[in-house]
């Protein structure tokens, strides 16, 4: 067992889109005013975190008919001409090499008027990570949804050893958190992102451990002799549900991190597991075999000795669910026929929707603004990342080397 915290590049995960949307917002942007070794890095990552979502086209500087450096300068309709719906003008301000600030500015091409100014501070020597603010800004007042530029992504590595790794969401800036010759699987994010859950084998039985990112200080979270796995935390921290096998048969279970009490929720011959929080912690969702076939069932905390509701019926397989952040609907794999997809089914809708095509998708990882969904596939053997927005745009995060499955996506870190 080797516990690692640094910035080594294990694998990197090299972002390749796939298919954007068919109507994308048409953007230029200018390279930023200011020291131009900044502003090649800021105007290269923001350019791509826009291109990655799909939903942007981001013109060629070349192509462009004036280059403005300011908003004196802005000749509205050399962008009309050119069919652009919006204009990014930005400036630099370092007071030192340690220091860096970045104001920006977006213009409504149509409206002729500029209808965002922002400034943000960065973190010394994290230029990637100013970007990404950036980004995240531009995004959110373009579309009207918060922008996912600045999250990570948690996800396992298997090349020989197991690799318990994140990485910026663009599949950049690796930090290796864990490497064991035994498994590793079910990782989960913190709801403060500060923290990770995780099962390891390394003592021969399946054990859950929760890691600190900062310090990578790490426990498990409960001493018995059972196995235990599949760890999703409560959106305020406070406890953990799991997946125990305390009787000889996999039953969910919710333990109070605070003074470790067990309270057992599922009592059923059927395996129950795969189980994931609600958004406001009321319900818990979770997979089981008890219809003969895995399936999604509810249960509902707020209501003593509630009976588990069963949330999906079409298709002979749908497993490992999750909520949409505003709670309007779940993810899951679905399988229909030989086929396992990535499917979406809204609450007040009485079907599934499939959002992907291939023959073996799973895993699945909704973004912390609801837009996008990351998960692993298979493709000539190999194991990788994908991902899908719902508005169809999608990409792929392949690995130099290794097989990359399980990918969790953290919540917003600013």
């Amino acid at each position: 067992m080797l516990l690692i915290f640094s910035n080594i590049l294990l694998s990197e995960l090299v972002l390749e889109i796939t298919q954007g949307t068919e109507d994308p917002y048409k953007v230029a942007v200018i390279p930023f005013n200011g020291d131009s070794s900044i502003s090649n890095t800021i105007n290269q990552i923001v350019t791509n975190n826009l291109k990655r979502t799909g939903e942007f086209k981001v013109f060629n500087n070349k192509k462009l008919l004036s280059q403005p450096q300011k908003e004196v300068e802005i000749i509205f309709n050399d962008f009309r001409i050119l069919d652009i719906d919006y204009l990014i003008l930005g400036s630099i301000s370092n007071s030192d090499k340690f220091n860096t600030s970045v104001e920006y500015q977006v213009y409504d091409i149509k409206k002729g008027s500029k209808i965002r100014t922002s400034t943000v501070f960065g973190i010394p020597n994290k230029d990637r990570q100013l970007a990404h603010y950036i980004s995240d800004g531009i995004y959110e007042e373009i579309t009207g949804i918060k922008g996912i530029a600045s999250t990570k992504i948690l996800y396992v590595i298997e090349n020989k050893n197991f690799n318990l790794v994140i990485a910026d969401a663009d599949g950049k800036n690796e930090q290796v958190l864990l490497e064991s010759s035994e498994p590793i699987i079910s990782p989960a994010w913190s709801p403060d992102s500060k923290k990770v859950a995780y099962v390891s084998f390394e003592t021969g039985m399946a054990k859950v451990f929760i890691q600190d990112i900062a310090t990578g200080e790490r426990e498990v979270v409960i001493e018995n002799k059972f196995q235990i796995s599949a760890p999703s935390w409560s959106p305020d921290g406070k406890f953990l549900s799991i997946t125990m096998y305390q009787d000889g048969n996999a039953e969910i279970y919710i333990l109070n991190l605070k003074n470790k009490n067990l309270t057992r929720l599922t009592n059923h011959y059927g395996i129950d597991t795969e189980s994931t929080w609600s958004p406001k912690g009321s319900k818990i969702m979770f997979t089981s075999g008890r219809s003969g076939t895995p399936q999604l069932y509810e249960i509902n905390l707020r209501r003593f000795n509630a009976r588990p509701k069963r949330l999906t019926f079409e298709g002979n397989y749908n497993a490992k669910g999750s909520y949409l952040p505003d709670n309007q609907g779940i993810i899951f794999v679905h399988r229909e026929n030989t086929k396992f997809q990535i499917a979406l089914k809204y609450f007040d809708e009485n079907f599934v929707r499939p959002l992907t095509e291939s023959q073996m998708d799973e895993s699945p990882s909704i973004s912390p603004n609801g837009n996008v969904i990351v998960y692993a596939i298979k493709d000539n053997g190999m194991g990788l990342l994908s991902g899908v927005t719902l508005s169809g745009a999608k990409f792929r995060l392949p690995a130099k080397q290794g097989a990359v499955r399980e990918p969790v996506w953290s919540g917003f870190l600013r």
